[in-house]
């Protein structure tokens, strides 16, 4: 048995050829960012930007050759544009059913063929809520898990999409190891702890190997984590987005039909001017924002309980206020969060009576309450997208 490892991979692929030049996807420097960990293997293609549609068989193509490899479990091949300027309008290639023309209204779900592709990656989820911040470092995976956990808490179906492919952390939040296994080789089932469905890269690259993908590459992926993983039936999806507002942000604001984004910041002026920039990205591309968390609001001394507002307090229900968006609620700078979330054990599951788990399940009230106005109380499962 031939030993799998990148060199075999790539022998494998260049007997795929590109039936537009006669040359193999090897020797026309075709395959990118190739990845192989435990059986899992991914990879891109590059193209041109027009021959998505065409390039979509030789994609598939790929995929199957690698998949019949002796060792290979699963096989995530996406395409990707990057030559003559176009890394910003890699397209992606187009799936069976999904909606090529029409115009789309989905009050507040995303537009056009991008949303009703977005339904059709992800048919059985009710919701899909964004969790953002404008800069690193201000909670927001810490944020986004214990409010997945929050609204699983309350009897909610839930899913969490880690979508930080750079610095992927729902693994080890959500004390998760191992990879994620197909049936078919076609799709991969969500690994699942603390009854929430979870999706990560980190499942299947080493969690110390760096990601050296550029922007469409990481487009590809988000998709491929969406439409080639089997979520079920979910009433919310909760997606963990990169930090910042990139391109694989914007992506993910106009190609995905989200229900709407939560905004994390620090209550410091600094964090706030970045939040400010988060919620103008997805006002931008008409998602509705539910409204800002102010993460680390006062540091709770776990000693005497002396209250001390380090990075000053209230700077996030101000600016939710003169932003004309809803204060969802504060969460304090407190160890005992940091070390349940480090540990893979959220203090919504570890400490499920505690005042800050409390805060974190009111949150999450707020949120469903928004997701309940903005789906109707009575919607069917799927985003709401009607055609004219």
């Amino acid at each position: 048995m031939a030993q799998l490892n990148p060199q075999s991979i790539m022998e494998a692929l260049a007997t795929v050829t590109d039936p537009a030049t006669g040359r193999n996807l090897v020797e026309a420097g075709m395959i990118q960012g190739l990845q192989e960990k435990d059986g899992h293997v991914a990879f891109a293609i590059e193209i041109e930007p027009a021959r998505a549609g065409e390039m979509e068989e030789v994609r598939k193509q790929a995929e199957k050759t690698v998949h019949a490899m002796d060792g290979v479990l699963t096989v995530t091949a996406v395409l990707t544009a990057e030559k003559k300027g176009a890394a910003n309008a890699a397209p992606p290639p187009p799936q069976s059913g999904m909606a090529q023309s029409g115009q789309a209204r989905p009050g507040g779900h995303g537009h056009g063929p991008a949303a009703q592709a977005g339904a059709d990656m992800l048919p059985g989820v009710r919701a899909i809520v964004a969790v953002a911040s404008g800069k690193g470092g201000v909670g927001k995976s810490t944020t986004a898990v214990n409010l997945a956990l929050g609204l699983a808490a309350e009897g909610h179906k839930v899913g969490l999409l880690d979508a930080d492919i750079y610095g992927p952390s729902m693994p080890r939040m959500m004390g998760i190891t191992g990879q994620p296994t197909s049936d078919d080789g076609k799709t991969l089932d969500p690994m699942e702890n603390y009854g929430v469905k979870v999706m990560s890269m980190g499942f299947l690259v080493d969690e110390e190997t760096p990601m050296i993908w550029r922007g469409p590459m990481v487009q590809s992926a988000l998709e491929q984590m969406m439409r080639d993983v089997n979520w079920g039936e979910l009433d919310v999806l909760v997606v963990d987005m990169p930090p910042g507002t990139g391109d694989a942000q914007l992506t993910m604001a106009q190609r995905v039909p989200l229900t709407g984004a939560v905004i994390v910041s620090t209550p410091q002026d600094i964090a706030l001017l970045d939040a400010r920039k988060g919620l103008n990205m997805f006002r931008k591309v008409d998602v509705p924002v539910f409204g800002i968390i102010e993460n680390m609001s006062y540091f709770a001394c776990p000693h005497c309980g002396e209250r001390t507002e380090i990075f000053s307090h209230g700077g996030a229900h101000k600016e939710a206020d003169r932003l004309g968006v809803d204060f969802l609620g504060e969460v304090p700078l407190h160890i005992d969060i940091r070390t349940t979330a480090d540990g893979g054990k959220p203090i919504v599951v570890s400490m499920p009576e505690g005042e800050h788990a409390n805060k974190y399940r009111e949150i999450a009230r707020a949120v469903w309450d928004r997701i309940e106005k903005a789906t109707g109380a009575d919607a069917k499962v799927g985003p709401k997208i009607v055609f004219q």
